[in-house]
């Protein structure tokens, strides 16, 4: 099973991934949590370059590039053979944010997103691919409340209200596309009212895997 949070960024899914990996361990489930940027050796290094640092100065389209360099070297060397010895694949953001951050927001266009997002996946798409959806407003002021805390803010957490409302909105519109595999989760709701509308929409997989 390869499932993927996304969602604006303050939307809360560092949180909600810890507490759906530990929902599943309880299951007897324990997956490889992973993400993007990063995820590899060579992820992580592409991630230093696109979100710290001088990552404001990178065009869109070199952006893009850059993530689906990372997507390719992580799909082949950690998210494929996962799935091939069985295992389950949580990933903190997939192909949908780039759709979303550089083909729609920025500029690339989306359909060049996609014909990229396939090319650097290989054709793997993900089983379930969980929204958290939060208003921009929400979202930034949970940003606001990391100052001073260790997570660091990259460059698309000190974006305006304006892109993170955009951002928003390309997520809803790339999920009505793909109704089957898209599972919409109010994130503006308390952390533990999300982690059970999570939990609720889990639950049918987590019973056929016992079965």
């Amino acid at each position: 099973m390869f499932i993927t949070f996304e969602g604006i960024d303050g939307c809360g899914k560092s949180t909600q991934i810890e507490r759906f990996e530990s929902r599943l361990k309880k299951a007897g489930i324990f997956p490889v949590v992973t993400r993007e940027p990063g995820g590899t050796r060579a992820g992580e290094a592409i991630r230093k370059i696109l979100l710290h640092s001088y990552g404001a100065d990178i065009t869109p389209l070199a952006q893009l590039f850059l993530y689906e360099a990372d997507r390719a070297q992580h799909v082949e060397e950690i998210i494929r053979p996962s799935l091939e010895l069985g295992k389950w694949v949580v990933c903190d953001r997939f192909f949908d944010a780039t759709t979303v951050y550089q083909g729609v927001v920025q500029g690339q266009g989306e359909d060049l997103a996609e014909q990229l997002n396939n090319l650097s996946a290989s054709g793997l798409n993900p089983d379930i691919t969980f929204l958290l959806d939060c208003p921009a407003e929400v979202a930034m002021e949970r940003i606001k409340k990391r100052e001073g805390t260790t997570k660091k803010r990259d460059m698309f957490d000190k974006k305006d209200i304006d892109f993170h409302g955009k951002i928003r909105h390309g997520y809803l519109s790339i999920a009505d596309k793909h109704k089957d595999r898209f599972k919409i989760i109010d994130a503006s709701l308390a952390i533990d009212e999300i982690s059970r509308e999570i939990g609720k929409a889990i639950a049918p997989y987590l019973i056929h895997k016992q079965e």
